[in-house]
């Protein structure tokens, strides 16, 4: 990435990601008060995850780091998926105030509009390839039975329409392939874009 403007826009990203992760943890470690426990609470979530994911990324573009142009696309995608699915489906469940509200915002709404915004201002076009989709997958793909997993041990399910208990394993099953499908969908509209303006840029 070279440019002032890049780099800079990446910083506010990197910034908005960790302070959503930092008031987060503050939230929740107000709530117990234990540090590794914080840690293990948080780390359930495919939105703190992926949160993370954004925040180590942007970071490594602000010092200079070389990062695959396709990394930078699947993670951007990723953070759709967080900011698609909480407005979907999550988006008032819960009653928030105090900084848990205010990472809510963050995390959910903000850093799902910047990262993309980013992408399409910043990021370099035309790497991608027609199996990227799917590789890109492999992430959602992966969490979905660590998160499972961690349901089943008693460790509470951390989003209602993987809750196994409450609605059986079929409808788990339609859900999670619904997401899948919607987000390999999304995925090939992304590379669509990605070639359009590889394209656009070499004329």
């Amino acid at each position: 990435m070279t440019g002032a403007l890049p780099r800079l826009a990446a910083a506010g990203v990197a910034v908005i990601a960790w302070a959503g992760l930092g008031i987060q943890f503050a939230a929740t470690f107000g709530q117990n008060g234990s540090a590794a426990q914080t840690l293990w609470i948080l780390l359930r979530f495919f939105t703190v995850t992926t949160n993370l994911l954004v925040a180590i990324l942007f970071t490594a573009l602000v010092v200079g780091r070389a990062v695959s142009p396709r990394m930078i696309t699947g993670v951007m995608l990723a953070i759709m998926l967080v900011g698609i699915v909480y407005m979907l489906l999550l988006r008032g469940l819960l009653d928030l105030s105090g900084g848990a509200l205010l990472a809510d915002m963050l995390l959910h709404k903000v850093t799902p509009v910047l990262v993309p915004l980013w992408w399409l201002a910043f990021a370099a076009k035309g790497a991608s390839q027609r199996t990227d989709p799917l590789l890109w997958a492999i992430y959602p793909a992966l969490y979905l039975p660590y998160a499972l997993a961690r349901g089943l041990s008693g460790d509470g399910y951390a989003y209602p329409f993987i809750n196994v208990v409450k609605l059986g394993w079929t409808q788990v099953a339609i859900n999670c392939a619904a997401i899948a499908a919607g987000f390999i969908l999304a995925g090939y509209a992304v590379l669509w874009v990605d070639r359009a303006m590889a394209r656009t840029s070499v004329r």
